[in-house]
């Protein structure tokens, strides 16, 4: 330094309250891809727990085509290196502080790396995990061991909950959010009532929803304080006689669910979701819609 002259700072010199602060407006793979290479300091930086609260995997699909046998699925082989390599470099860098972790409706995990996940998310409150074509049973129930602060999960229909209900209920004291991304019939909504008993909400939104199975959710479920049930095609009747879909919930429903802090409805002719779940036939094609529509949710805590 000459006369004055004031002394020039470098980037890696800056504290890290600061660089986090700036780390902040970065997307996960530029917070990855760059600023984690420039120097120690900036690897710390980001690393920072405040950065990784939240791991959103929404931006990643699986590039796949459908089978007509388990797991329904095929995906390629590059998808699943991608993935892979992915989940490395930012399980790495969260060193144990997510708390809640996102999977696009068409990212198709496989056991591995849903094992990988759940050994370095130890903290995980809340799972977003619509697709489990390629998980098996012994997989997920492995990962919610391992979860036990889990508070919130959105899943798929699944035809067999019995075992992953109960391991929720055995190992998850603090669960209170379910969400169902497809049909919830009796047996599912039974199977919720007994393992599930300290549940508080409930979104079963945009699928088929027999009448039987919502009793079933409204009589059981005592401590419940919020249900979504908003374009769902109810219906009611049972073989041989053909089902019919109900347009207004009857006064029997109706007084069951006064006890509620929410019930939310909608059964609209003019509603375009409840115009598409009917063009759909009670089982909501996500991919003609628009792309972040599988996210929302009536219930804020639920959206994405």
């Amino acid at each position: 330094m000459e006369g004055g002259d004031s002394p020039v700072r470098r980037w890696e010199d800056l504290g890290i309250d600061v660089l986090v602060k700036i780390l902040q407006s970065f997307n996960l793979f530029e917070l990855t891809s760059g600023p984690a290479q420039v120097c120690n300091a900036w690897h710390l930086a980001c690393s920072d727990q405040l950065l990784w609260k939240t791991l959103d995997l929404s931006a990643l699909k699986s590039n796949f085509i459908k089978i007509p046998k388990k797991p329904y699925v095929y995906v390629d082989r590059q998808s699943d290196k991608t993935l892979t390599r992915c989940l490395k470099i930012f399980l790495n860098l969260s060193r144990g502080n997510i708390l809640t972790l996102i999977f696009h409706y068409n990212l198709y995990v496989k056991d591995d790396q849903l094992t990988y996940t759940a050994e370095r998310c130890p903290r995980l409150k809340r799972l977003v995990m619509p697709a489990w074509n390629r998980i098996k049973e012994a997989g997920i129930c492995r990962a919610i061991r391992m979860w036990e602060d889990l508070e919130s999960l959105t899943m798929p229909s699944i035809e067999d909950p019995a075992c992953v209900m109960g391991e929720i209920g055995r190992s998850c004291k603090h669960f209170a959010e379910l969400k169902i991304m497809g049909p919830c019939d009796t047996l599912f909504a039974s199977t919720l009532v007994e393992f599930l008993p300290n549940l508080k909400v409930l979104s079963v939104r945009c699928t088929v929803l027999p009448k039987p199975a919502l009793v079933i959710i409204l009589d059981g479920f005592k401590k419940l304080e919020v249900l979504n049930i908003s374009h769902c095609l109810i219906t009611e009747g049972s073989p041989p006689a053909p089902e019919k879909i109900l347009t207004k919930l009857d006064e029997s429903i109706l007084e069951k669910a006064c006890r509620l802090r929410k019930f939310l409805t909608c059964m609209s002719d003019s509603c375009i979701m409840c115009q598409r779940i009917r063009n759909d036939e009670g089982l909501i094609r996500w991919y003609k819609y628009e792309e972040d529509l599988w996210k929302v949710d009536e219930v804020r805590s639920l959206s994405v």
